[in-house]
């Protein structure tokens, strides 16, 4: 079994997603949105427009993502979004774009005992991330 993310948004799915595509080097593989929905099967909170489904390829892994509406939408809680780039200048310019206008920064880019460069913050759709470049200190086994 693999593990699969899957993101709720309060109304800004598909910018979100593509956002994070676009910055990580994934591809958008589907979108489906409540309009797509015959109405007698399914019926989603909020406009035709909010995204009932979609995914993202980024590698071998699937992120899917939806919108939720005003009511039902919670910040997420309890969890980060990993991500270990391979360079550090891949780390600068992934943590640039995926901060900027961050929520919450809990953690600004710094060296740790066990990584060159390491980051905790929230972005500006709600998603919490943890990026870790490990660098010279990554331990061979």
């Amino acid at each position: 079994m693999k593990p699969m993310i899957y993101l709720f948004f309060k109304g800004d799915c598909l910018e979100a997603m593509t956002h994070y595509a676009a910055v990580l080097g994934g591809r958008i593989q589907g979108v489906l949105r409540n309009a797509d929905a015959p109405a007698q099967e399914f019926c989603m909170p909020g406009g035709g427009d909010m995204i009932l489904n979609m995914s993202m390829v980024l590698e071998d892994n699937l992120v899917m993502a939806s919108d939720n509406s005003e009511e039902t939408y919670r910040m997420p809680q309890g969890f980060r979004i990993s991500i270990e780039p391979d360079t550090l200048e891949d780390f600068e310019r992934v943590h640039a774009s995926l901060a900027r206008e961050a929520r919450t920064v809990e953690m600004e880019p710094c060296e740790t005992f066990w990584a060159e460069r390491f980051a905790l913050f929230t972005d500006r759709y709600g998603t919490p991330w943890m990026l870790n470049y490990t660098g010279s200190k990554e331990t061979r086994k």
